[in-house]
């Protein structure tokens, strides 16, 4: 299928089935016939030509398919009856609403797990099918049919309806699908298990779902900030591995290798996003990823400026990662003695204790400081901690080296 078609087809789906949940309910049901849909349109549009209204075929053609569906699953003639009136005419007209971002508030309920939360949102709104969000995740096909099933359920058993959340828990679940579309985005980008360290076709999906976020939403900061944080991050994409698959330190990067258009679409989106306020996590984050994009060279980094903004970051949240991450600036700006008592205030976090980047943080810092025998032992515990394998050579090879 054309490349063009199969954008063409991803765009439409969440347009679609909101369509139908809209009209008929049965999210499941109407999930199903969807996908039927775009496979009737993926064998006969390259063929026949994409319809004048490719939208409305769709719709209609996934009416159809609803309604054989339901009319197969009811037991009773009443329901048959009553499922028959539901029927789309060809020539009814189809209303121009598009119904994605109510979708993605329902994608993201809160009766739902985080990892539900987005299997769920990449099959109804990312389009992806079920063994490909599987390969994505690297679980079996048949683990995630289940957990994507659970879901499906799970929103049906909660009564929602499909309507945007009233006012005074729209930010709570706008809140929820920030940060879905970001942990998609994040697991694509350095991924936590598994050969490779990036995943660039899910970091595509995270920033797909967010530019449609910041079209359904254009006046809301925190979803311009959350895309601008995604684009200028990736920008960094090529430099981040070797010719072997291996891992780049971001000061050990070749900056002329980094995507210069998405440096200045992101840095556009917070320049702009930043004075309309209030200001919130993603804007600052994308705001310490500017300046990082900004510098000529690592040498160059306003480590000062980074460390201010994760100042005001941490007034914000209590994230023990950004709490580490501020700890790195802190050492960069000051030194390493200052930065190896700012991570004894964090290290009995239990939330972070175990995990691989206190160890590489400590080893990292042990090594600026002068102690080679204590970065090395750092370092090699670290990388017995990660489950991504990149890292785990990229660790082991800075103990190697000392």
């Amino acid at each position: 299928m054309p490349a063009a078609l199969e954008d063409l087809l991803r765009e439409l789906t969440p347009q679609v089935l909101g369509a139908l949940v809209r009209r008929y309910g049965h999210f499941d049901t109407a999930e199903d016939a969807v996908q039927e849909a775009l496979l009737a349109a993926a064998q006969q549009w390259p063929a026949e030509g994409v319809p004048d209204n490719p939208r409305a075929w769709l719709i209609t053609v996934a009416s159809r398919r609803l309604t054989d569906l339901l009319r197969r699953e009811q037991a009773r003639q009443r329901r048959e009856d009553r499922v028959a009136q539901w029927a789309t005419a060809p020539s009814e007209p189809i209303a121009d609403t598009d119904d994605t971002l109510i979708l993605l508030f329902m994608c993201c309920h809160p009766s739902l797990s985080p990892a539900s939360q987005i299997a769920l949102t990449l099959r109804a709104v990312g389009g992806l099918t079920t063994a490909e969000i599987a390969r994505a995740f690297l679980v079996p096909e048949a683990t995630m049919t289940r957990r994507i099933t659970r879901a499906k359920a799970s929103v049906k058993d909660s009564g929602a309806r499909f309507a945007l959340p009233a006012e005074r828990d729209r930010d709570e679940r706008l809140g929820a699908v920030l940060k879905v579309v970001y942990l998609i985005f994040n697991e694509g980008y350095a991924s936590t298990t598994g050969p490779s360290l990036q995943r660039v076709e899910l970091a595509a999906e995270g920033i797909r779902l967010a530019r449609m976020l910041h079209r359904l939403l254009p006046d809301d900061s925190e979803v311009a900030g959350l895309l601008a944080l995604m684009l200028l991050t990736d920008a960094r994409r090529p430099a981040r591995t070797g010719p072997l698959g291996e891992l780049v330190p971001m000061d050990e990067q070749h900056r002329s290798l980094w995507i210069p258009e998405l440096i200045e679409e992101g840095v556009e989106l917070i320049t702009a996003a930043l004075p309309r306020g209030p200001v919130g996590p993603y804007q600052l984050q994308a705001a310490i990823a500017a300046v990082h994009d900004e510098a000529p060279s690592a040498a160059e980094t306003d480590w000062l400026q980074i460390v201010g903004l994760y100042e005001a970051l941490l007034r914000l949240v209590d994230n023990p990662m950004v709490a580490l991450n501020q700890v790195v600036a802190v050492a960069m700006a000051r030194g390493a003695d200052e930065g190896l008592k700012l991570l004894a205030t964090i290290e009995d976090d239990e939330r972070i204790a175990s995990d691989h980047r206190l160890s590489a943080v400590r080893a990292h810092l042990l090594e600026m400081s002068g102690d080679v025998a204590g970065a090395r032992a750092a370092y090699e515990e670290a990388a017995s901690r990660t489950t991504s394998v990149p890292q785990q050579r990229y660790l082991y090879e800075r103990a190697r080296r000392l």
